[in-house]
């Protein structure tokens, strides 16, 4: 039945831009001097989780580890495993409240965005006003009204703490208002007209083709939940998430300097997977994300 239409989506490509090979070559390199220079943290955790004690604190300080060892690892497993609640607690809780946020929070974003960007009705301009207003607010900023607004719910010391408040930020809905604001109507007509319905066409032919936005929203939203302590907001150590446990050992002073950069290192790990399967639908996003009709 949307055959047709499929056929209208796949038959539009991007233009390739041409570049003469030297300005090229130029572009790449700076681009690769940026990304070295980026790539500078993160190679510098990396060394650090390896480093021995004693060289944690030499002067001057050194960059790279002169002799590596795995003890960071085996002191953080130590301390780990003499916590009152198991590390693998910790590690539920996380796993649990991000993968349940980024996957609730990608369906009320796109649903929430296909009527704000390809339908008119009452209130629209004021919606989307409210959605752009509200990305200039962190989470800083609202921590004393969010903090009261879940007290009065009584949900404070609960999974809905962490769950509720990560799925206010309006930054999905407006990157996919932006790239649905590039879809072609034309194509929702054709779907129309082959006798489909409003959901079958968000489905079926919006969805498939704004792929790289809903991947920047899973990076965006499971980073932001993977790095979440719980602050004031969970008491109970049972119910606290990895990083809160990981934040414990790194806070215990020098004496576990090199156990926090191991910690540090995994707590890591999963968000940057995330980003590397992920990168390149990211840039496609932030560059459609300008794109009017």
């Amino acid at each position: 039945m949307l055959t047709g239409s499929k056929k209208r989506i796949k038959a539009r490509r991007h233009k390739k831009v041409n570049r003469s090979l030297p300005t090229t070559v130029v572009l790449g390199l700076l681009l690769f001097l940026i990304g070295a220079f980026m790539a500078l943290p993160l190679l510098y955790a990396v060394i650090s989780a390896f480093k021995p004690m004693e060289e944690f604190f030499l002067f001057p300080p050194r960059f790279f580890v002169q002799n590596p060892t795995t003890d960071n690892f085996v002191q953080m497993v130590q301390i780990m495993s003499s916590m009152w609640v198991p590390f693998e607690r910790y590690l539920f809780n996380t796993v649990i409240m991000s993968a349940g946020s980024t996957i609730v929070y990608v369906i009320i974003a796109v649903l929430a965005a296909y009527p704000l960007a390809k339908h008119n009705f009452p209130g629209k301009k004021l919606i989307n006003n409210t959605i752009v207003t509200a990305l200039m607010f962190t989470a800083s900023v609202t921590s004393i009204a969010r903090y009261v607004i879940l007290a009065l719910l009584h949900m404070i010391d609960t999974y809905w703490a962490l769950f509720l408040p990560s799925l206010s930020t309006t930054l999905g809905v407006f990157l996919c208002i932006q790239n649905l604001n590039s879809f072609p109507n034309e194509i929702i007509e054709s779907g129309k007209l082959d006798g489909a319905g409003e959901y079958r066409i968000l489905m079926r032919l919006v969805v498939p083709n704004i792929k790289p936005v809903v991947a920047t929203m899973v990076i965006f939203q499971f980073q932001g939940v993977w790095n979440q302590t719980g602050g004031a907001l969970i008491y109970n150590e049972s119910l606290k998430p990895i990083a809160t446990a990981l934040s414990q050992i790194t806070s215990a002073g020098i004496a576990r300097a090199g156990a926090g950069s191991a910690a540090s290192l995994i707590l890591l790990i999963p968000p940057i997977l995330v980003f590397v399967i992920s990168q390149s639908n990211v840039i496609e996003t932030m560059v459609n994300s300008g794109i009017k009709d």
